[in-house]
């Protein structure tokens, strides 16, 4: 595994050195990290001369860059009213439940972060779960139980 510096430099080596270059780093990170680290945004800031504050004040703002740790499978249930009407609190319940965790909270081994999220732009097919980048539709609770057991199964801490 790539020490943080490493990995900066390699992503702002892939992607440049200007402010447009911030968002694809910080995602690069993210997807080899699981969430932005302040070494990480101090890293990033230093590499494309920016403020630390401009890194974070990015990152904290969107919602799929982490900058706390989470699990190696990031659950999101899209919040949106539509979702809401289609059971999306079924979903939720269910998840939270089987996984023994809330809103926002990480299992204890690691695997799995619980999370809502505004629209994943699924409306016409909720309720709707993001697992890392895998969109899964028109769910039920058990639906959902049983993709969270094959993730479970082949999750290697």
């Amino acid at each position: 595994m790539l020490t943080t510096e490493t990995l900066v430099k390699e992503l702002v080596e892939k992607n440049g050195r200007t402010r447009n270059s911030l968002m694809p780093v910080l995602q690069g990170i993210v997807r080899e990290q699981n969430y932005l680290s302040d070494e990480a945004m101090i890293c990033v800031a230093k590499e494309l001369d920016l403020s630390a504050a401009d890194v974070y004040g990015t990152a904290s703002f969107y919602s799929f860059l982490d900058t706390i740790p989470r699990g190696k499978n990031i659950i999101r249930i899209c919040k949106t009213i539509t979702c809401h009407m289609q059971g999306k609190d079924d979903i939720v319940n269910a998840l939270s439940n089987a996984l023994k965790i809330k809103i926002g909270e990480t299992t204890h081994d690691k695997k799995f972060t619980l999370l809502t999220t505004n629209c994943l732009g699924w409306c016409h097919k909720g309720p709707v779960m993001l697992v890392n980048d895998e969109v899964y539709p028109e769910l039920t609770p058990q639906k959902a139980l049983e993709i969270i057991e094959e993730y479970a199964k082949k999750t290697v801490i």
